[in-house]
C-alpha cells in the first residue's frame, strides 16, 4: 500500500513539476509529509519530499529531507540523484563547503555522471577554485563533445588541461 501510494505520488510530482504546476505540485508535498508522518524512517519518502521542495522553487525547504534520506541509507539511482540535488541545492544557497563535499561524494560513488561532475565544477568556482573547476569542464567537455574541431585538438587540449597554468618560460 505504502509503495504503490509513494508510486503515485511521485507519478504526480513528475506531472507537476513538467507541467510547472505549483498548485499539483503542493498537493503532492502535502499527501508526501502526510505520508512521512506514518513512515518517518524511510528513506524514499524524505528524498521524494526534498525533490517535491525542489521543484517547487523551495529548495531550501528540501535540504533536510534530503540529507535525512542520505542519513537513512538511500541508495542506488535515488542516493545519486539525492547526492545531485543536494549538493546543487547546498550551491544555490551559498553553503560551498557542504556543496563540494556532497558532490565530490556524489562524483566518487557515481564516477559516470556527468551532471554531478558538471555541478561539482560550479560548486567549486563558487569556492575559489577556478583551476579545479574549468580542468573538470575541460575534461567533461573533451570526453563527450562530438565538434571535430575539438577533437582534432583533442591530445593538446587534455595535455594543457594538465597545467593550466603552465607556459614556455615555466
Amino acid at each position: 500500500m505504502k509503495r504503490e501510494l509513494l508510486a503515485d505520488l511521485v507519478e504526480k510530482r513528475e506531472e507537476g513539476r513538467a507541467k510547472q504546476d505549483q498548485a499539483l505540485l503542493g498537493e503532492v508535498r502535502t499527501q508526501l509529509l502526510s505520508l512521512l508522518a506514518e513512515y518517518p524512517v524511510d528513506a524514499e519518502i524524505n528524498y521524494q519530499i526534498g525533490i517535491a521542495h525542489d521543484n517547487s522553487s523551495l529548495g531550501k525547504e528540501a535540504i533536510p529531507y534530503y540529507e535525512s534520506a542520505l542519513r537513512l541509507g538511500l541508495s542506488g539511482a535515488d542516493r545519486e540523484r539525492c547526492l545531485m540535488g543536494l549538493g546543487s541545492t547546498y550551491r544555490y544557497w551559498g553553503q560551498y563547503d557542504k556543496a563540494v563535499e556532497t558532490l565530490r561524494l556524489g562524483r566518487q560513488e557515481f564516477p559516470d555522471n556527468r551532471a554531478i561532475q558538471v555541478f561539482l565544477a560550479m560548486a567549486l568556482y563558487n569556492s575559489n577554485s577556478y583551476k579545479e573547476s574549468v580542468e573538470l569542464l575541460i575534461q567533461n567537455l573533451m570526453e563527450t563533445t562530438s565538434d571535430e574541431k575539438l577533437h582534432y585538438f583533442k591530445r593538446g587540449i587534455l595535455a594543457y588541461n594538465e597545467d593550466l597554468d603552465e607556459t614556455a618560460e615555466s
